[in-house]
């Protein structure tokens, strides 16, 4: 009996993509010259064929690149790295025409081109939109420095382009399924609180917390408090379980008294304008009325209101 097949999955980055390579063998020309036989040559024969020299101009980019939000400091850096030490790994394009259009390592190439490289080592394969599309989805997916909103909308890209269920998705792609679901909520956020996210001013653990919150004005008003007050994850974590805590118990409190004392409370609170509370106990027989007042200036109105002379302070 044949032990069950193991599903497979894209993994973790593409280096499960790359194998087998199709060769696309290239002949060196004066522009395009073959890579020496040095130690940072691959040492199968098939990647060793596929690995060229080309030119930056005959490269263009990829279109179904996810990744919108390029640091400038961070391409500078590497560009000054790829002028002293030239680049290690190499991208990888495909044919494109007379030319070539690149799958992966956009990175390096636009570090390249600000390093005013004339050429740039690459693998060449062959690759259909599709796979060039999953491919980038995945590379992309995986990388460090995507942001939330940009990996989440190369999660529901991945979902939508290839027809697939969350689960599917989190299993071709190496991840837990919570993830996947995760990241896909934050696309219910409001724009203003996607915006932070994309420039790093709110981070993942900000967002998730702010989904709790029922209304997109409650989590427009958090983010803007968490933003101007600096507030951790666990700050906004507690102040959201406070609302929620909160209007639970309104609820609770609401439902459980009689219509006429919720009535009375109202009417209470028309006339005294301020929030008022009728705390009953023994079937009725007995209770408090609880008045809240929000400065002394309130406090004085109030007692004008229900005819108090109280000159005393508070």
């Amino acid at each position: 009996m044949s032990k069950k097949e193991k599903t497979k999955h894209l993994g973790r980055g593409l280096q499960s993509l790359l194998n087998p390579i199709t060769s696309v063998r290239i002949e060196p020309t004066d522009s395009s010259p073959a890579p020496s036989n040095d130690s940072n040559m691959p040492p199968d024969k098939e990647l060793r064929d596929s690995l060229q020299e080309l030119s930056i101009e005959s490269i263009s980019p990829n279109p179904y690149q996810p990744r919108t939000v390029w640091n400038d400091k961070d391409l500078s850096d590497l560009a000054e790295s790829i002028k002293a030490n030239g680049i290690i790994q190499p991208i990888i394009v495909r044919p494109s025409g007379s030319k070539y259009q690149l799958i992966a390592g956009e990175r390096r190439f636009r570090a390249a081109q600000l390093a005013s490289m004339t050429t740039i080592p690459a693998l060449v394969r062959s690759a259909s939109d599709k796979q060039l599309l999953e491919w980038s989805l995945v590379e992309n997916i995986h990388r460090v420095g995507l942001n939330p909103i940009e990996r989440a909308k190369a999660y529901q890209d991945y979902l939508s382009t290839f027809s697939l269920t969350q689960a599917q998705a989190a299993e071709r792609l190496g991840e837990d399924r919570s993830v996947v679901a995760n990241y896909i909520r934050l696309l219910d956020l409001p724009q203003e609180i996607r915006q932070m996210l994309t420039d790093g001013q709110l981070t993942m653990g900000h967002a998730r917390a702010m989904l709790a919150l029922p209304t997109d004005e409650l989590r427009r008003k958090l983010a803007n408090r968490a933003l101007v007050g600096r507030l951790s994850v666990r700050e906004v974590e507690r102040l959201v379980r406070k609302y929620i805590t909160g209007t639970s118990q309104a609820k609770t409190t609401i439902r459980s008294k009689p219509p006429h004392i919720v009535d009375l409370e109202r009417k209470l609170s028309s006339q005294l304008a301020t929030k008022v509370n009728i705390d009953t106990r023994k079937n009725g027989q007995r209770g408090r009325i609880i008045i809240e007042f929000y400065s002394l200036d309130e406090f004085d109105s109030i007692t004008e209101r229900i005819g108090l002379a109280c000159n005393e302070e508070v």
